[in-house]
Parts: C-alpha cells; sequence; structure tokens
C-alpha cells in the first residue's frame, strides 16, 4: 500500500510495504519509457499509418497503467487513422479487455456509492467578501461575515495562464529555484490551456510544443490564442514566461475590450495624477485625485479587471522599461507576419474617418492600428505581472515508483493572472491558505463542459474544467477584517529585514504588516543571523551551551557580536563565527546524506547522519530547524530500509521542531504529522496511528479541504486499522 509523505523540505515520499510491489507489467515498461510512448503520436505526420501505431502503442501503455477509458479513445484514434488491418485484432481484443474492466468497474462503484459525492460541484466564487478601496493599500477583500478557520473563503480561476517550459523545484526556506532541462516534465504531462495532466496529450496541429488535454481545448486555444503563437514558437520561449502570458492575456482579451478598458484610463491621465501603483495590496504613499480612478472598483472575472491592475510605472527601473518595450517590439514585428487580424477585430472609428490612414495602408497586412493598440496592452500587462503574476504549484513524483519511499517534489508549472485573487494584500503571517488543483482527466471528445457550470456565461463553460485556486481561511477571522495572503516571504521563513527587503524590491511597498512590526524589535539588526543560523527568534534561539547545555541567548558584548550561556552560574560565551562553523559542518553531513539517499544508498546516509547527529547534539536544542531536519532526513533513511520503528522515533522529534518553526495550526505540521501515521501504519502500530490520525484531519481540513486527496488516504488508512 502506497502512502504519501510530505517533509519539512518541500520533498515528501510514498512509503510502501516491499511486499506489496508487483513488477512492472508489459515487456520492461519502466514509468519512464512509459511516459515517453505517450508522446509518440505528438511528433509524426497526421492522418498516416505512422500516426495509427503511435496511438495503438499508446493505448496499450494506458491499459497497462489501467485507464481503460482512455485506451479506448486511443483504439478509436489508431482506427481512424488507417490502422493496418492485418493487426486489427490487437486492438479488438483489447478493446474488447477494457469494456469488461470498465463494467465490472462500475458495478463495485454503484456498491460503493458515497451520497455525499453528488453534492460536490465545480469551482464557484464565494460570496463572503467585499471589495474595499482606499489609497494606501488600494482594492483589497474585506469580509462581511465571521469566517471559521477552515473555512472556503473564494474560489477563483485564472483569467489566463502559461505553463513553465522548464521543471522548476522550489527549495530552501528562501524559495530558491533549480531549473531541470531535459526531464520529461510540464509542457508534456499539463494541457497547454486548461493545465488538466493528462497521459494522452492532443498535438498542436502547426507545432510540435504544444499539446491538450482535448479537441475541445485544443480548439479553444486555437481560436482564443494559439492561431497567433503558433508561428511564433520559438520566439515567445526566448522572450519568457512573463512576457508570453502579457501577450496571451491580450489576445484572449480582444481589441473591442482593450478599446472599453481604455477608455477610462486616457480620460483620467489627461486631468489628473497617476494613483498609487502598487500590487493591489501596497504600502506605498498615498496619493489623492478628485477624478474617478476606474482602478477603485471591481469587474469580476472580466478583462477589466485584469486591465486596471496596478502596474507601478514610475518604480520599475528605466532599464527594466526599456527591455519590456524592446521585447514588445520584437513580437511586434512578428506578429505582422503572422497574417491578418480576424475581422472580430476591427477597430471603433469615429464616423466619417477612413478606416486606415494613407501611412498605415499596405503596411504589415492591415496590422498597423491593431499590433499599435495590441501592443501597448500588452506592454502595460508585462509590468503588472510582475506584482501580480501567481505560481501554480503541484507535486510532482520523482524517481523510480518501485523502492520502498518514494520522493516528490513541489514544482511551479505555470504563471497565471487570477482577477480576484490579485486583490488580496500581503501578510508575512496571512489569515488565509491557498490550494491549487488542475481538475481531473478531460474528455478527449471534447465535451468539456461541467454539469454545474452549464448555466455560466461562454468565458466561465470554456474554462470549467481547469486549474482553480481556493482561498480558505487559516484562522477565525471576524466580520470587517481584510483578507491577507503571502507574497512569498514568510515570517516562519525569512527575517523581518529580509522579508522587507524582497517586498520592497519586487512589489515596491514597505510591509509594516502585524509580523513585521512586531518582530522588528525581537530580531534586531542581526535578525537575519539569529533567524537563519540559530533558530526561532520569537522563542530561544534554539542553540544550547557546549559546557552546561542552557539555552544561549545574543549578546552584543564586545566588538564581535556572539552568544552568552544563559545559566548565571556558566556565562560561556561562543562567537557568532565559530557557532556558524558548527552549523556549516552540520548542514555538509546532512546535504551530503540526502544525496545520498537520492542515488538508493540509504546505509551510507545513515552513517553520515548519525555523525551530524554527534555534532549536534552538543549544540542544538530539539526546537532548532536543523535539528528537525537531520530528524527529518534520519526518519526518512531508516523508512527506506524498512525499519519504521526507528523512522517513526526520529519523525515524532522532527514534528517538535516543525511545531516550534511553523505552530500548532500549521501546514506544516500537518504534513509531517501524516507521515507519523504513515510510518505508524506501515509499522503495525494501531493504538499510535489511530492516535494521530485525528490530528493530521484536522489540520489538512483547516488548509486543504475536507476532499483533498491525503484526506481519503487517511481515511483508508483508519478503515483498515479499525475493521
Amino acid at each position: 500500500m502506497m502512502w504519501i509523505f510530505c517533509s519539512q523540505s518541500l520533498h515528501n515520499t510514498q512509503y510502501r510495504r516491499t511486499q506489496n510491489k508487483q513488477p512492472n507489467a508489459g515487456r520492461g515498461v519502466t514509468p519512464a519509457s512509459r511516459a515517453e510512448i505517450t508522446l509518440q503520436p505528438l511528433y509524426t505526420i497526421h492522418s498516416s499509418e505512422q500516426l495509427s501505431l503511435c496511438y495503438a502503442n499508446r493505448s496499450a501503455v494506458l491499459y497497462r497503467l489501467k485507464h481503460y477509458q482512455e485506451c479506448l479513445d486511443d483504439i478509436d484514434k489508431a482506427l481512424k487513422n488507417g490502422y493496418p488491418s492485418h493487426l486489427l485484432h490487437k486492438l479488438e481484443e483489447r478493446r474488447i479487455q477494457c469494456l469488461n474492466h470498465l463494467s465490472a468497474g462500475k458495478k463495485a462503484e454503484e456498491g460503493q456509492h458515497d451520497p455525499a459525492s453528488k453534492n460536490l460541484k465545480g469551482p464557484e466564487k464565494v460570496k463572503r467578501t467585499s471589495v474595499g478601496f482606499s489609497p494606501e493599500k488600494g482594492r483589497h477583500l474585506v469580509a462581511t461575515e465571521r469566517l471559521a478557520a477552515g473555512e472556503v473563503i473564494l474560489n477563483d480561476r485564472p483569467y489566463s495562464c502559461v505553463l513553465i517550459p522548464e521543471i522548476q523545484e522550489i527549495k530552501g526556506k528562501a524559495e530558491r529555484l533549480s531549473i531541470e532541462r531535459g526531464v520529461f516534465g510540464t509542457e508534456h504531462r499539463y494541457c497547454h490551456r486548461c493545465l488538466t495532466e493528462t497521459l494522452r496529450p492532443v498535438p498542436c496541429q502547426g507545432c510540435s510544443y504544444s499539446c491538450y488535454c482535448s479537441t475541445g481545448c485544443q480548439r479553444d486555444a486555437w481560436e482564443e490564442h494559439h492561431r497567433w503563437e503558433c508561428p511564433l514558437g520559438a520566439d515567445l520561449l526566448v522572450t519568457g514566461v512573463m512576457s508570453h502570458l502579457a501577450l496571451r492575456v491580450t489576445l484572449k482579451a480582444g481589441l473591442k475590450d482593450i478599446q472599453m478598458a481604455r477608455e477610462p484610463i486616457t480620460y483620467k491621465y489627461k486631468t489628473s495624477e497617476p494613483s498609487c501603483l502598487n500590487r493591489e495590496s501596497s504600502d506605498s504613499s498615498p496619493c489623492h485625485t478628485n477624478q474617478p480612478d476606474p482602478s477603485t472598483s471591481y469587474y469580476g472575472d472580466s478583462y477589466l479587471s485584469v486591465f486596471h491592475l496596478l502596474h507601478h510605472l514610475n518604480n520599475h527601473s528605466p532599464g527594466m522599461r526599456f527591455l519590456c518595450a524592446v521585447t514588445i517590439a520584437t513580437l511586434y514585428l512578428k506578429l505582422s507576419k503572422t497574417g491578418p487580424p480576424p475581422a472580430s477585430w476591427e477597430i471603433s472609428r469615429p464616423s466619417g474617418t477612413n478606416s486606415q490612414s494613407p501611412e498605415e495602408e499596405g503596411s504589415v497586412r492591415g496590422w498597423s492600428s491593431e499590433l499599435w493598440l495590441m501592443g501597448s496592452a500588452v506592454l502595460r500587462h508585462i509590468l503588472q505581472l510582475r506584482c501580480n503574476a501567481q505560481a501554480i504549484v503541484m507535486l510532482q513524483d520523482k524517481g523510480t515508483a518501485n523502492t520502498p519511499v518514494q520522493s516528490s517534489r513541489e514544482v511551479r508549472i505555470a504563471t497565471a493572472i487570477f482577477p480576484t485573487l490579485s486583490l488580496l494584500n500581503h501578510s508575512c503571517s496571512p489569515n488565509t491558505s491557498l490550494v491549487f488543483s488542475t481538475g481531473a482527466s478531460a474528455d478527449p471528445s471534447g465535451s468539456d463542459v461541467c454539469a454545474d457550470v452549464s448555466e455560466g456565461t461562454a468565458e466561465d463553460r470554456s474554462t470549467a474544467r481547469g486549474v482553480t485556486v481556493t482561498v480558505r481561511a487559516a484562522r477565525d477571522i471576524p466580520a470587517g477584517q481584510e483578507i491577507l495572503h503571502c507574497y512569498g516571504p514568510h515570517s516562519s521563513r525569512i527575517v523581518t529585514q529580509e522579508r522587507q527587503c524582497l517586498l520592497q524590491e519586487q512589489y515596491y511597498f514597505l510591509c509594516q504588516c502585524e509580523a513585521c512590526t512586531l518582530s522588528q524589535e525581537e530580531e534586531g539588526p542581526e535578525g537575519r543571523l539569529q533567524w537563519l543560523d540559530f533558530g526561532n527568534s520569537r522563542h530561544e534561539s534554539g542553540l544550547l551551551c557546549v559546557k552546561c547545555k542552557g539555552f544561549l541567548k545574543k549578546s552584543s558584548e564586545g566588538k564581535e557580536a556572539g552568544f552568552t550561556c544563559s545559566q548565571l552560574s556558566c556565562g560561556h560565551r561562543m562567537s557568532s563565527c565559530e557557532v556558524t562553523n558548527r552549523l556549516k559542518e552540520i548542514r555538509v553531513y546532512l546535504e551530503k546524506s540526502v544525496d545520498l539517499m537520492e542515488r538508493d544508498k540509504p546505509a551510507e546516509a545513515l552513517s553520515l547522519l548519525k555523525r551530524a547527529q554527534n555534532q549536534s547534539k552538543l549544540i542544538l536544542a530539539q526546537t532548532h530547524p536543523l535539528q528537525g531536519e537531520l530528524a527529518d532526513a534520519t526518519a526518512r533513511a531508516y523508512a527506506t530500509i524498512g525499519d519504521w520503528s526507528n523512522a517513526a522515533s526520529h519523525l515524532e522529534q522532527s514534528a517538535v521542531a516543525i511545531r516550534s518553526q511553523y505552530g500548532e495550526d500549521s501546514i506544516e505540521l500537518g504534513r509531517q504529522l501524516f507521515k507519523l501515521a504513515q510510518l505508524h501504519f506501515n509499522d503495525g502500530a494501531r493504538g499510535l496511528a489511530l492516535s494521530v490520525i485525528p490530528k493530521v484531519r484536522r489540520l489538512l481540513c483547516l488548509h486543504c479541504g475536507p476532499h483533498c486527496q491525503e484526506l481519503q488516504e487517511l481515511q483508508a488508512m483508519e478503515n483498515c486499522l479499525q475493521g
């Protein structure tokens, strides 16, 4: 049985009993080669025998993976593309087997049907907030009634999104990124329009890059933006995700919506000074105008909401503005060669004027006026996205599947612009939690409209299946309080001074949220040193005196800053340099051991971890974050060799540090306790597992909702233990 494991370092592991492992079905087909087979139809000539063979081969892989409906769809595609007659018997046999499996599965579902599933609906706006405005904060969301911890505040879908072509793995407390190229990753696993994960992508007929979850998404993407993006191809990849997303937002909107959005802006700039520029959340200096400002209103999910997001034009450096302008000029020239604009894009002009000026006639095949208007909108959106773009994050498996412990990683699969989520202001200690979902697999026939949104607008129906962000209250929020979320720098990971610096650089405001205000005096000028290297500044330093094991406290006596034992009878002093060197040595052991585990050498990793623990016991308290990371890595090593009891013991130690750093109600603690429940389950420790499961359930419900996958697996564990 496989159980998901999420560790402190944002890697997660799946614990399974080795006796439950099954050999790969088929002729030596590994998970990696299966993934490669799913791509074969993308790179062949359409409507050919070669393409039919690719679909047939992919159907065989899907059958082995037990995706029977998807297998049937590929069988149909193989037949439509001229599958060789002398091989037809293979497809017929596979079709019969799939139908038999689907029939048996349907009967089983009817016998185990959950009545509560009837009440599950697709994403909807939850009207429990109102949009407020102030010169200091810009537009922001306020609770109109009391929100209990764990309640859904709102669901939002992106106006547009762009898949990130490389795998970007989130690492470390400062969320540094490492990019791995050449891996079967996001551009092949997810639909390029709605981000639905798929094993059977539908290729674009004009390029070898874009692929979709269904013919419906392929068709909608072509009409919406891809007919112009397809010829640009590599140029868009070179310009970057932000430029690509800015262009896609503009193409989706069309010239009529752009014209309508520009009208009040043009009037405002003629009669008043520019308004405060922030991410709808900046604490910039207030400015006042006597004219109505369209950026103070809320326009729902329409393009107007995106257009009127603040762009910080005056705060961007001249170099940044010039680079953006050159990028748009390059796209302008490329786009002019893709063909004439559609008839529906005709620009509205005052009556009695020619449709084109003499200078415009014959230039870039009728695109001149349209491209100028589009270019200005794309430039506006690029500047907006620096402060308003939202990374979409998902867990992705890594390594081989047939190991006792399998790791996953949190990756950024796409960048998006959310009309309503962009209104939320920042707090380093937010009162909300965000969860992204990409929906279920699509129907390749193109019938991708969910029943519960069938009465919505055309735009809603076209995006009914796709990525959604759900915002939940992380704690009780009284009526009238502002809804806040974190833009990245969080008080539990980064010290105040560094957080404020990062926010000022990217979002152009000095954060004075509650967490920053309360912790500035506690951290002092050496806050970064104390937090990142020496533990949680809100409590003890997490450092122990090497002589008496009392807590060390920060000391600035003398020329060099350092630490002094808090025990008056001891008074031992250690310099910051000495402490830093000790911690670096422990960190080196930890990183080497993790690398050994990634290379399937748990015994060698354990040897290094024991040496690191011998060093850490001399100077680190149980609440220190580094001590928690060591315990977590040791638990993983023991789990890899099947020593569940020792693994659970070390994971309990790690949970102590997690609780101290992130808090009793944090999702980080919930994930750590989830791993602990897995270990107790695998060890057969029924009582211990049942005692942990309620704590895990409470935290996962609070942050992820009652229908997340982890809770379903937790319920399966509980049912097995009780039954």
